[in-house]
């Protein structure tokens, strides 16, 4: 089955390369150029394969989907892949990137078989390596521990998800602050404390023998297996 892809570009040159590159070793590619209209996109069904985005939009930032998207405030599976495209390329650009869940950065210019073998080996992982992690397993936004559904608000399920991408790496309280609420004014380290306290609160209640989720003191959280 031909995987879709959604390239996010508002750059028509650009955007004309990679779809040819990608549409020449068989996938389909869907382009939107404005940051709405991928939005809009990415709340309908069926899912995209992966996501392919540039940060500078003529109507916001890139980066801002891919939070949206890892917090699961849209419609798609927040384990969605993700490649970053950007002229930025400094390291601190691209750490925080990865920081708000995407998966690969490019840097322009980039070659179009570099990006498609990226994107090849996304794909790859992705099959290879279904949405089950230490006992969850991830359908969209339902998620179940050792068979058990979880009732997790939004907030708390975007903290699971963000621990997901990455299990056994530690996670600061920045990064969870910056990927689960974003800019938001009113959060803090003690947020995403509680937060994960009610999260491990519910998942005792599905697994009592387990405890996935780890404290490193001064440091963070990581999901363990």
């Amino acid at each position: 089955m031909t995987a879709t892809l959604l390239l996010l570009e508002d750059d028509p040159a650009i955007a004309d390369t990679v779809v040819f590159a990608l549409k020449r070793e068989g996938y389909a590619v869907e382009h939107r150029a404005w940051l709405a209209e991928a939005r809009e996109r990415l709340r309908q069904p069926p899912a995209p394969a992966l996501l392919i985005l540039d940060i500078g939009l003529p109507d916001g930032h890139g980066l801002d989907l891919c939070r949206e998207l890892r917090a699961g405030a849209l419609s798609h599976p927040a384990h969605l892949p993700v490649i970053v495209l950007s002229a930025r390329s400094e390291e601190m650009d691209r750490v925080l990137g990865l920081e708000l869940g995407a998966d690969d950065y490019l840097a322009k210019p980039f070659s179009p078989r570099e990006l498609v073998a990226r994107v090849r080996a996304l794909l790859r992982r992705a099959q290879a390596a279904p949405a089950v992690t230490a006992g969850f397993a991830i359908d969209g936004s339902r998620v179940r521990l050792d068979g058990q559904l979880l009732n997790l608000t939004k907030l708390e399920l975007g903290l699971l998800l963000k621990l997901l991408q990455a299990p056994q790496r530690i996670h600061s309280r920045d990064a969870l602050l910056d990927a689960v609420w974003g800019t938001s004014a009113d959060s803090g380290d003690r947020t995403v404390d509680t937060h994960i306290k009610t999260l491990r609160a519910k998942l005792r209640e599905a697994a009592p023998a387990r405890d996935p989720i780890k404290t490193h003191r001064g440091l963070g959280y990581s999901l363990e297996p």
